[in-house]
């Protein structure tokens, strides 16, 4: 009987865990790109050749996708499924002459939502300075128990892609 008390206490403990944990989540890392503003984003923007340079894609390269509208205009969007990486789709809101926003929709493993924002500014002769961010909504409980390696895996994936990035556009 005492083992059930110990159990239903630690289960009652992660729901406060849980419930004092954040939120939501914020990303946000920079990179170097010797090309261009527009040439950059014509690559960000074109999700044709996403799965070419984004570290998730990567992982599962067998996954079913579907890509959809104009590269590089409202609408333009891509959807994959797979065992790794889940269901979910990337689409293209609005793009101005500095930036590249996605709605970012994830159906699998856990239904969640986030915006994916893209800032190209001119750096130096010729080069873009780029920074890509995603921030979304952790859903209670599960999420939110994993948001600290949710971050970290992000913050690592970030980077990996960024650096994938660079090497698409200057080559």
């Amino acid at each position: 009987m005492i083992f059930v008390y110990i159990f239903l206490g630690l289960i009652v403990l992660l729901f406060i865990i849980a419930a004092l944990m954040p939120r939501s989540y914020n990303i946000e890392k920079s990179i170097i790109i010797n090309k261009p503003v527009r040439e950059v984003m014509d690559v960000v923007g074109n999700l044709n050749i996403y799965s070419e340079w984004n570290p998730w894609q990567q992982t599962e390269p067998a996954s079913q996708k579907t890509i959809t509208g104009t590269p590089g205009t409202p609408g333009h969007k891509y959807a994959w499924e797979g065992r790794k990486i889940g269901v979910g789709s990337l689409t293209l809101r609005e793009r101005d002459e500095q930036h590249i926003h996605f709605d970012l929709e994830f159906l699998k493993p856990w239904k969640s939502q986030a915006s994916d924002n893209w800032l190209f500014e001119q750096w130096g002769n010729a080069e873009t300075k780029v920074t890509w961010q995603n921030s979304g909504q952790l859903p209670w409980p599960t999420a939110r128990l994993m948001g600290p390696i949710l971050s970290k895996n992000l913050n690592h994936q970030f980077g990996i892609g960024l650096e994938n990035l660079k090497k698409k556009c200057e080559s």
